[in-house]
């Protein structure tokens, strides 16, 4: 009798051992190749546009079952490109960017973004990028406010990497960034709605 009440606990003990081996290996953190992942935008004014791109970091998404569960990113206002305009003007509109009048930069020198819900999408959003399997929910914090932005992305994972994409507008005068706004005021207007192309490329922790 002893010897069957101490197998069976013996049994016991290893199933549970073999449980939490498994949550373990199911739940995995990746981090974002720096020089890979970028959020590119387009600002538009109605008679042209300014393009270009933030870097973006990361050390913490979270796949578990395959599935992005977690995580969040940062994005430098430092790093910000441009792609449309000569290398003579280029940094003329980069330091206005950077200033009072849109990111703060000197105060706020990073916009964050946090998931908070990532769902199934099987949407036909034609402004989605192609392929959109999830719709991501988070929130984003700029310039000292955060507001919730929900969009659809296409997600891949694998054992060892994650690519995410996505395409979706953000109107800028949430965040309080109000700059010719006003289509009526003397001076150049911009579109209050900003387009972003969200490019992430991850490595799984410890699979380098």
């Amino acid at each position: 009798m002893k010897t069957i009440i101490l197998s069976a606990i013996s049994a016991v003990t290893m199933l549970w051992a073999g449980c939490k081996t498994d949550e373990i290996t199911q739940k995995q953190v990746y981090v974002l190749n720096e020089e890979t992942s970028v959020a590119e935008w387009k600002g538009a004014m109605p008679d042209n546009a300014n393009t270009g791109s933030f870097a973006v970091k990361s050390k913490d998404l979270e796949v578990e079952n395959g599935k992005v569960t977690g995580g969040s990113f940062i994005i430098p206002i430092a790093s910000i490109k441009n792609f449309n305009l000569p290398d003579a003007v280029k940094p003329q509109l980069l330091e206005h960017l950077k200033s009072a009048d849109f990111f703060n930069m000197a105060v706020h020198p990073e916009a964050a973004f946090k998931i908070t819900k990532v769902q199934p999408y099987t949407g036909r959003d034609t402004a989605a990028i192609a392929g959109a399997n999830f719709l991501v929910t988070g929130d984003f914090t700029m310039i000292g406010k955060t507001n919730s932005v929900t969009f659809p992305a296409k997600i891949d994972v694998n054992e060892k990497n994650l690519k995410t994409e996505a395409k979706f507008s953000i109107d800028r005068t949430k965040w309080g960034m109000t700059y010719a706004t006003d289509p009526k005021a003397e001076g150049h207007y911009i579109y209050n709605d900003v387009a972003i192309h969200l490019k992430l490329d991850g490595t799984r922790k410890g699979s380098e």
